[in-house]
């Protein structure tokens, strides 16, 4: 599974503003209920309560919000640069810029887990990273996360 399954270029949010990380969830959470045709209400839900799991905020500026919701077809991306990043209780305590929300459907377990390391050897990356943070549209946020996929693991 590639990153042009995961990810479309509707699902790239660049220069999202949020004051909060809740307002940031909210927002990308909208973005994928357009893509998914499903109520925002129920991406949020979904999000907030594995974020009461424990913070999806991985490091070096990044997050990786995720859950499973019933009726999905596929595992979809939403990709965001924040205009300014926002406190995401991460596990460096730094603030947030880059945010990579995944959802899959319920009995996807093992391709979920799998999008998840996909993800995150991506933004692991530091170079990754920085090319991603001078981004200066969402159509280059897209190609740079779609290009800069690394091969899976044989």
């Amino acid at each position: 599974m590639g990153f042009g399954e995961i990810l479309k270029p509707s699902g790239v949010i660049h220069h999202l503003h949020a004051c909060c990380k809740r307002e940031a969830l909210e927002i990308m959470a909208d973005k994928a209920a357009t893509l998914l045709d499903r109520p925002t209400s129920e991406i949020v839900e979904t999000l907030l309560e594995r974020e009461q799991l424990g913070s999806t905020g991985v490091g070096d500026g990044v997050a990786i919000p995720h859950g499973k919701i019933e009726g999905l077809s596929a595992i979809t991306g939403v990709l965001a640069l924040l205009e300014k990043p926002v406190s995401f209780d991460a596990v460096d305590d730094q603030p947030v810029d880059l945010i990579f929300l995944l959802l899959a459907p319920a009995n996807a377990t093992a391709a979920h887990l799998k999008a998840l390391a996909k993800v995150s050897r991506l933004l692991r990356d530091p170079d990754t990273r920085q090319a991603l943070r001078g981004a200066d549209s969402a159509e280059a946020l897209f190609a740079l996360a779609t290009s800069a996929e690394k091969p899976d693991a044989a």
